[in-house]
């Protein structure tokens, strides 16, 4: 974006503003209504004040900030409609206006295409809930949910934050009845769990614990403990990263193991051991997490193909204990169990997994002296991190990077700062 271009782009954004006869204050008032109605937990819990100091920076001619990932969909949401209300997306529209503006700011054609696809998607959406939940009401709230998760890791985590906010909504309300089905509280756990994942990666950490709580609440209403457990497995590993605290993790990752057994599901189980063994590892207890580990590996032995988590098994075990391994500083075998674990993940819904796993591999090809697949699997995991958007694997390059400090002034590391630059931190 060049200077000429950004200030076109503000006095764009400027221009579309004052047509509607809105001051900041009444823009920033839209902006956090509009989040309120799709459910967005911020800007919604934001002031309104905090809020217009942000369209007074996009309209500056010399600030050169734009709107940011979130508050283009509100925008687009907004300025999809005419002042009375109805959808206007062609030609002349203040939406082609705002894309317009937007493309000033720098905005990838690919953004601009997915702010199109969600905005079609929204105009096309169902209606509101009736006032008593159906059969098929339910089904396809579930398919929704369970659609938008198969998505994670290729679709932005905002756009799929909008997609869920209507379903979340719903859900709330059916939940609000008397006597909800097991079918609804499945639905719903499952969608405050999803919307927490969401508020984590898109760094709503307060927001990420309030869903958590949400789903721990309806899960619990559940006669299967196996979803509670799942639902505590996902809080343990986004409390982890969240305040990279294992000492804050450790007591939700007791619970899940609880609660895991309390239920039908070995994958769970095997599941809540693993994340149980990362967090004692973290820790730096290396006896305690050997030893859920082994009870890992030995519950996951026990897993049977009809078992509803079966997506959680022995070669996801082998990434938990090559993690487990890196920090006990066996490097050799860390290596091996993780170059296993990741030619697993080849599906869409693994990318993020993999960026992880990549950048542990990364770690552990350094800790056996290979400098150059380190810096080549860190090359990869910086690229995989550019389509996912994934949050811990960016934390987990931060600390690949700094354990390469000794050859900071080498070609190769200088050049991945650059492509980190470029692709993370300067698109």
């Amino acid at each position: 974006m060049t200077t000429a271009e950004g200030e076109l782009g503000a006095a764009t954004l400027r221009r579309l503003r004052e047509s509607r006869g809105w001051s900041w204050a009444d823009l920033a008032r839209v902006l956090r209504d509009t989040a309120r109605t799709l459910g967005m937990a911020s800007p919604s819990n934001l002031p309104v004040a905090s809020i217009q100091r942000t369209v007074a920076r996009w309209e500056s001619p010399t600030d050169r900030t734009k709107p940011g990932d979130r508050y283009q969909y509100l925008l687009a949401r907004i300025y999809a409609k005419t002042p009375t209300g109805s959808w206007a997306l062609g030609p002349d529209s203040d939406f082609t206006t705002l894309l317009d503006a937007l493309r000033h700011f720098g905005t990838s054609p690919q953004r601009i295409d997915r702010l199109v696809d969600s905005t079609t998607h929204a105009r096309t959406a169902p209606s509101p809930t009736p006032a008593r939940p159906t059969e098929d009401l339910i089904d396809h709230l579930a398919v929704t949910v369970v659609n938008l998760n198969h998505q994670v890791g290729s679709i932005p985590f905002v756009r799929l934050q909008l997609q869920l906010a209507p379903v979340l909504n719903t859900c709330r309300k059916l939940l609000a009845q008397p006597s909800p089905t097991t079918e609804l509280l499945t639905t719903a756990t499952n969608a405050y769990a999803l919307a927490a994942r969401l508020a984590f990666e898109t760094r709503d950490d307060e927001t990420a614990m309030a869903l958590y709580q949400d789903a721990e609440a309806t899960a619990a209403r559940l006669p299967d403990h196996s979803h509670l457990a799942a639902v505590r497995t996902s809080h343990t590993m986004v409390t982890l990263h969240a305040t990279n605290n294992p000492t804050t993790a450790l007591p939700l990752a007791r619970a899940a193991t609880h609660d895991a057994h309390r239920g039908p599901s070995h994958a769970i189980r095997a599941r809540a051991h693993a994340i149980h063994a990362e967090v004692q590892a973290r820790a730096g207890n290396a006896t305690a997490a050997a030893t859920a580990l082994d009870r890992a590996w030995k519950t996951v032995e026990q897993l049977s193909t009809d078992d509803p988590f079966a997506a959680f098994n022995a070669d996801r075990v082998s990434g938990f204990e090559g993690l487990c391994a890196l920090y006990s500083g066996q490097a050799h075998r860390a290596n091996d169990l993780l170059t296993r674990s990741l030619t697993s993940l080849t599906g869409p819904r693994d990318a993020v997994q993999r960026g992880i796993g990549t950048t542990d591999l990364a770690l552990a090809r350094l800790g056996l002296g290979d400098v150059t697949a380190c810096v080549a699997h860190l090359h990869e995991a910086v690229d995989i991190t550019a389509n996912t958007g994934g949050r811990v694997t960016a934390q987990r390059i931060r600390r690949a990077r700094g354990h390469l400090r000794p050859w900071r002034t080498e070609a190769f590391v200088a050049e991945l700062d650059d492509h980190i630059h470029d692709t993370l931190i300067g698109r």
